[in-house]
């Protein structure tokens, strides 16, 4: 694969861009809309960033493909042989809440698989970026530093991170289960991801079906560039080739270190509920 020297500048310019674009929403007094089909919440700030990313990329790259949150994807990703997934604001309810903990995603695909992401949580000015196989790294106001997950193996001393919104019974049965006592809580899944590769937290399980792949794109790049592993509950991967977008079998996101032992106990977890096959 050629270097995604390019494509990494870009794509972080364009995030940090994008966070202007929502900081500056963030700061007013914005309405909140209800997406159809109970999709969660929506504001100007989601739809105005996405537009902005969506120009951008075009412009930059003609012809990859785009799968963007607030865009129509119906014309599919699966005739691209690189498409970029973007989620112009992953965490829109901490968003409403006001809690900071939200992050644009910008991940590129190539052949299906993840090569490149770029998270940004634009409070706090954090940045995550990776390209899976050539490493990744965080940039914030104490610097850049390398990711790289932890290399803790026993599940019992895994570190668990949850969702603020959305607490789950079927993630506290595997926490029991495997004997995880020390748990946080965080919001959007690309800070989550972002908390794996930078080794202060070991573990996230996402388990409804209300995820999509402009969610997990580029924190997947970004979590295996720093040595972390990103499956659906069964541990299986998922493909980024367009043929489905929605994440219908939920997400574990491990280190590579406890992922054998922490796989097995989640995916029968996830089959007695239903969730995967």
């Amino acid at each position: 694969m050629h270097s995604l020297d390019t494509e990494l500048d870009t794509a972080r310019r364009i995030a940090r861009q994008a966070g202007a674009i929502l900081m500056e929403v963030y700061a007013t007094p914005f309405a909140v809309h209800d997406k159809p089909g109970g999709m969660g919440p929506v504001t100007e700030a989601d739809e105005r960033a996405n537009a902005f990313i969506v120009d951008a990329l075009r412009a930059a790259f003609p012809s990859d493909g785009v799968v963007a949150e607030e865009s129509d994807n119906s014309a599919g990703a699966n005739r691209f042989e690189r498409c970029w997934f973007v989620d112009p604001m992953d965490g829109t309810q901490e968003f409403v809440n006001r809690n900071g903990e939200f992050a644009i995603h910008v991940g590129l695909a190539v052949e299906g698989r993840p090569a490149l992401g770029v998270v940004y949580r634009p409070v706090g000015d954090r940045l995550y970026w990776g390209v899976v196989g050539q490493g990744g790294f965080v940039e914030d106001a104490s610097g850049r530093r390398a990711l790289r997950v932890s290399d803790t193996a026993e599940p019992s001393a895994l570190r668990l991170v949850v969702s603020r919104s959305h607490r789950s019974r079927l993630t506290a049965a595997v926490a029991r289960r495997l004997g995880i006592t020390r748990e946080q809580e965080c919001g959007s899944v690309g800070l989550k991801c972002g908390l794996l590769a930078e080794a202060a937290s070991d573990l996230y399980l996402h388990v409804s079906d209300k995820s999509y792949r402009w969610d997990n794109c580029a924190p997947e790049a970004v979590l295996r560039a720093a040595g972390g592993i990103l499956t659906d509950l069964g541990g299986t991967p998922y493909s980024y080739d367009g043929t489905e977008l929605q994440n219908r079998r939920g997400l574990l996101a491990c280190n590579a270190a406890a992922f054998e032992r922490v796989a097995p106990v989640v995916a029968a977890f996830a089959r007695e509920a239903g969730i995967v096959g």
